[in-house]
């Protein structure tokens, strides 16, 4: 990705971040229970971007289903419940399009959003959903949201056999903003690994949500079945963190949370 434009992934960029899910190497084990596994990376001096890597063993259920739950923005709304708000914005090519999200962050702290350049590709059995941060001039920063700028963030899905998968998350992201402590840990201790413990439930029931669902329809498979509109690059630009108001929440207390009854 070009650090002037903004530029659609090609082969090296998704080799690139294959050979990143997988490297351990300067990456610190900070959880490791339950068949997930959490790495993070320290941050440099004077720099607020976290990286976070995350890998999980999925039993019964196939690389094809865990990528199809990662896609579909309809069944997202339903099992994700940290979701506020997602859609696509318009497509950019038959394996590349622009979208919106946002979500709930752990209280006290501002609900954070991102506008993304994201892109797909099946390599063999296995299959890469990975993003960046864009611009887009219908969808500025909103008063009561923090924009957070994903330098890179995405999945790897590698096939194990018919009904077995292994999941990795990874992000590289700058939050804008001052983090507490207690909020880097909580990502990487119970955060990180709640969230893929989801995606695992999400995948177990798929099947039969999408058959009640518009069942054929799956247009990152199928990209004739798109409605999106049509984006040309040009209306979309680099986000900039340096853009983007910095907001100091390092000195929040942490509130106690009633967790998830999922």
């Amino acid at each position: 990705m070009s650090a002037q434009t903004v530029t659609i992934p090609d082969d090296r960029a998704f080799a690139s971040f294959k050979a990143e899910c997988i490297c351990e190497e300067g990456w610190s084990m900070t959880h490791s229970k339950g068949g997930i596994v959490v790495w993070t990376q320290a941050l440099e001096e004077g720099k607020s971007v976290h990286k976070i890597k995350c890998r999980m063993m999925c039993k019964d259920v196939s690389a094809e289903t865990m990528y199809d739950v990662l896609h579909d923005i309809e069944y997202r709304k339903k099992w994700d419940s940290n979701v506020i708000e997602t859609f696509d914005i318009g497509k950019l090519t038959v394996n590349a399009d622009v979208g919106y999200y946002s979500w709930k962050c752990p209280k006290p702290l501002r609900n954070r959003d991102v506008i993304t350049l994201r892109s797909w590709l099946p390599i063999g059995k296995d299959y890469i959903i990975m993003n960046y941060s864009v611009k887009h001039p219908k969808y500025p920063p909103k008063k009561d949201m923090v924009r957070v700028v994903s330098i890179q963030t995405g999945y790897m899905i590698q096939s194990q056999g018919p009904n077995h998968c292994t999941l990795t998350y990874m992000a590289q992201v700058d939050p804008r903003g001052s983090l507490p402590k207690w909020v880097v840990n909580k990502s990487s201790h119970l955060l990180a690994p709640r969230a893929m413990k989801k995606i695992n439930k999400a995948c177990l029931k798929y099947q039969d949500w999408k058959q009640r669902h518009n069942p054929g329809f799956k247009p990152w498979l199928y990209p004739e079945q798109t409605t999106l509109p049509s984006i040309p690059l040009s209306e979309l630009s680099i986000q900039r963190a340096e853009s983007l108001e910095n907001i100091d929440e390092s000195s929040l207390p942490e509130t106690q949370e009633r967790e998830d009854s999922d």
